[in-house]
């Protein structure tokens, strides 16, 4: 696959955005207009084929189309980066060594689809001059209880002592530290084979909590966990053993390549903790996933942060004016860039709140962060939702706040 220099990148951004964006060719004799540096950026979810591929079994150049008709639709609305889901469930979109190829591209786990969706999309989206960050679940195996329709080849089938049952679901057992390396080791294969811009992660660290239910990791806490003063202390160690080993390596083996993630956005409600955000919201991400989001941006062990402001403002329980405050006073001095996740998929769905049903809601969202000099831009979730875009609420964004190109953080 050819390489490309992050000079060349660059300008090949700046030119395909400006070609993308009507209106803003400088006249003839005067330099061209200086591209703002921000993120807007889309999530691209493979993992149910929830918005590529479209259904599992196309043939090889059905998926490729489809791919890069996302990637245009990008381009199209003036998006420059693409946070693309490349290992949903413990597999592979490239031919990993490690894991199985995801069964979302061919109905069958493990079948070779024929061409490699990583490789490809990295190529078609610099050559759009869009920035492709690889996305990766860590923990999560299948969304099923039983390892016998894994491939028999799965690591989780050779080492069921790594495997938690929860909630209807299969997880690596994030306490065991043979665990945490293989997660690395399949992660950073892509890395290393791949000109990635970034390494992605979303909110999946312990699984979300389940009513009624026990992760049951009693024997990896007994093994491991006899230095902390809590499971829940052990629990946040293992994360952030995840987190920081896996942002030394990115740096090291493609120096230049960020490591960013996209927690959800309560990290602990005031009430909890007087360092928190002013909701209420039922999840805290320190308490229930065990994953200490505040800690990683101000400790700048993380590039990025794109917390999932899912909310519209004013929302009862976490409105998106205090949660967004809050987040910005976190990355305040860190280091640590700040964007903000969009919830598109709201925008005139079905039984969305009212403020969903206007087109001009995302479009305020915008306007409020940009009142934050620590919020460097927005990521939109997801493909399928920046393709329709259902009542034109991308579209109200694009003509408020995007009549200029602009260039990704880097």
């Amino acid at each position: 696959m050819a390489r490309v220099s992050r000079r060349a990148f660059a300008s090949a951004a700046l030119a395909v955005l400006a070609s993308a964006a009507p209106g803003v060719a400088a006249p003839a004799g005067r330099p061209p207009r200086r591209a703002v540096t921000e993120m807007r950026g889309m999530w691209l979810a493979t993992v149910s084929n929830r918005d590529w591929p479209s259904r599992t079994g196309l043939s090889a150049s059905a998926q490729r189309k489809e791919l890069t008709t996302l990637l245009d639709k990008a381009v199209d609305h003036r998006l420059n980066a693409v946070m693309f889901q490349v290992r949903p469930t413990a597999d592979a979109f490239w031919p990993s060594p490690h894991e199985p190829w995801s069964q979302y591209l061919t109905g069958t786990q493990g079948k070779d689809p024929g061409w490699d969706p990583l490789g490809t999309a990295v190529e078609e989206a610099h050559a759009r001059g869009l920035q492709l960050h690889a996305w990766f679940n860590p923990y999560r195996i299948a969304d099923h209880t039983d390892p016998g329709k894994l491939v028999a080849s799965h690591p989780a089938r050779k080492h069921p002592d790594w495997v938690v049952p929860y909630g209807g679901r299969l997880y690596y057992n994030p306490g065991i530290p043979a665990v945490r390396a293989f997660v690395e080791q399949a992660i950073l294969d892509a890395v290393v084979k791949y000109p990635v811009d970034a390494v992605h992660f979303d909110d999946y660290f312990y699984p979300y909590p389940v009513a009624g239910q026990t992760f049951d990791d009693d024997d990896a806490y007994d093994t491991h966990g006899g230095d902390f003063s809590s499971r829940s202390a052990w629990r946040r160690d293992n994360i952030d053993k995840l987190v920081t080993e896996t942002a030394v390596a990115v740096r090291k083996l493609r120096p230049g390549t960020r490591f960013g993630i996209s927690p959800f956005a309560v990290w602990r409600n005031a009430a909890t903790d007087s360092r928190g955000s002013d909701t209420t919201a039922g999840v805290e991400t320190y308490d229930d996933l065990y994953a200490d989001t505040r800690k990683w941006v101000q400790k700048n062990w993380i590039d990025y942060v794109v917390p999932q402001v899912y909310w519209q403002i004013g929302n009862a329980a976490a409105d998106y004016a205090k949660v967004v405050d809050w987040w910005a006073g976190v990355a305040k001095g860190s280091g640590t860039r700040l964007h903000i996740g969009e919830a598109l998929y709201q925008a005139g769905a079905s039984g969305a709140a009212a403020a969903w049903q206007d087109p001009a809601e995302l479009s305020r969202h915008l306007t409020l962060a940009d009142r934050y000099p620590q919020v460097g831009g927005h990521v939109y979730f997801a493909a399928k939702e920046v393709a329709a875009d259902r009542i034109g609420a991308l579209a109200r964004v694009v003509a408020d706040h995007y009549k200029q190109p602009a260039i990704p953080p880097s």
